[in-house]
Formats: C-alpha cells, sequence, structure tokens
C-alpha cells in the first residue's frame, strides 16, 4: 500500500514540474491572461487522462497471465522511467514562453494534453502495469496509486501557476532546479524496480 502510494507521488509530482507543453502552456496563460487560466490548465490531464486510462487498464487486464508480456512491458516502462530521471537530472529550469496564447485556456490544455505521447507511453508501459499489480492487493491500493499521481499532477502544476503570477525567475532558480534533480534521483530508482519486475516476470515465463 505504501509503495504504491510512494510511486503515485513520486511519478506525479515529477510529471507535474517538469518541463513540457503543458506547463509552458501553463506558464504562457497565466502571464498572459491571470492565474485562472493557468489553473483551469492544470486540469486539463483530468479530462483527456480518463479513456487513455481506461483503455490501458483493459488491454492488460486481458494479457495479465502472460508473465513474457507484462515483464516486456514493465522493462520498457522501466526505460521510459530512466528517461524521464535522465531528463529531470539534467534541467536546467523551465523556459517562459514569449508567443502570445489566445483565451479558451481549458480547451488548449485539453489539446495539448491529448496530443501529447506521454499520457499514452506512461499508462501503457508504467501507470497501467503499477495500478494491475495494486489491484492484485486490493483495490484501495489501486485507487491510492491512481489519487496520489493525479493529486500531485494536478497540485504541483496549480502551485506553479502561483509561483508565476508572484516571480517568473523560479522557474529557472536553484531551488527549481535542485527539485527536478532531487526527483530524477527517485525515478531512476523507481525505473530499477520496474527492471525488476520485468526481469522476475521474463524469468518466470521462461520453460524449464
Amino acid at each position: 500500500m505504501i509503495a504504491f502510494l510512494t510511486s503515485g507521488f513520486i511519478l506525479g509530482l515529477s510529471a507535474g514540474v517538469s518541463p513540457g507543453p503543458l506547463l509552458a502552456l501553463i506558464i504562457s496563460e497565466t502571464l498572459r491572461h491571470n492565474l485562472k487560466a493557468g489553473i483551469k490548465i492544470a486540469f486539463a490531464p483530468l479530462i483527456t487522462d480518463i479513456p487513455i486510462v481506461i483503455l490501458t487498464l483493459f488491454i492488460l487486464s486481458k494479457i495479465s497471465h502472460f508473465h513474457a508480456a507484462l515483464g516486456g512491458i514493465s522493462i520498457i516502462g522501466g526505460c521510459f522511467v530512466l528517461y524521464l530521471g535522465c531528463q529531470n537530472i539534467r534541467s536546467t529550469g523551465a523556459k517562459i514562453p514569449d508567443e502570445n496564447v489566445t483565451e479558451r485556456s481549458l480547451q488548449k490544455g485539453i489539446a495539448v494534453n491529448f496530443l501529447s505521447p506521454h499520457p499514452y507511453l506512461f499508462w501503457l508501459t508504467v501507470g497501467a502495469p503499477i495500478t494491475v499489480k495494486a489491484m492484485e492487493h486490493s483495490l484501495f491500493a489501486a485507487a491510492a496509486f491512481i489519487g496520489s499521481f493525479y493529486f500531485l499532477l494536478v497540485g504541483s502544476k496549480i502551485v506553479i501557476a502561483f509561483i508565476v503570477v508572484k516571480s517568473r525567475s523560479f522557474l529557472a532558480g536553484k531551488v527549481y532546479i535542485f527539485t527536478m534533480r532531487c526527483l530524477g534521483f527517485m525515478l531512476l530508482i523507481l525505473a530499477g524496480f520496474l527492471f525488476y519486475d520485468g526481469i522476475k516476470l521474463l524469468t518466470e515465463s521462461a520453460p524449464l
């Protein structure tokens, strides 16, 4: 239970504060319009990710007895998380977008997140396998992982919108960069667990 909650915390916070199209849109909309516009975009993943989560969980539930397939997916997920961790460690801060943006903040946030490959890659290779594993313990454990992930994902983006209103320099400052690098090392550890699970599943499926 604690392990799934911690995984959701680390993955959600990392996804929430890492530079990317959605974070750039939150920053630009907040600066161009107001705090409310940035907060609207922060909630976009709650809308766009619902069909992605349902679809990936359905797919994995159908192959849950095929350990080789799950092992391969877990290793791919480990590679993806390893990549994210390295990106965080190498981060030099988030850039402030200069271009003007139009209104309709929530719609733009939904479009940006829906067209981004990250939610699909994350849920297929990382989020859904962890959720399926959590469901083997209890539905509460699965809910704890998903809940903590989205609470930190959305919550951290809202916090960044507040910070942008107060200080544009924070996103290039030492505190932000230090936080990114700490999260990067945590992601490397999590990638190690995914590799371990993947190898274990592949070993179990190997013929004697």
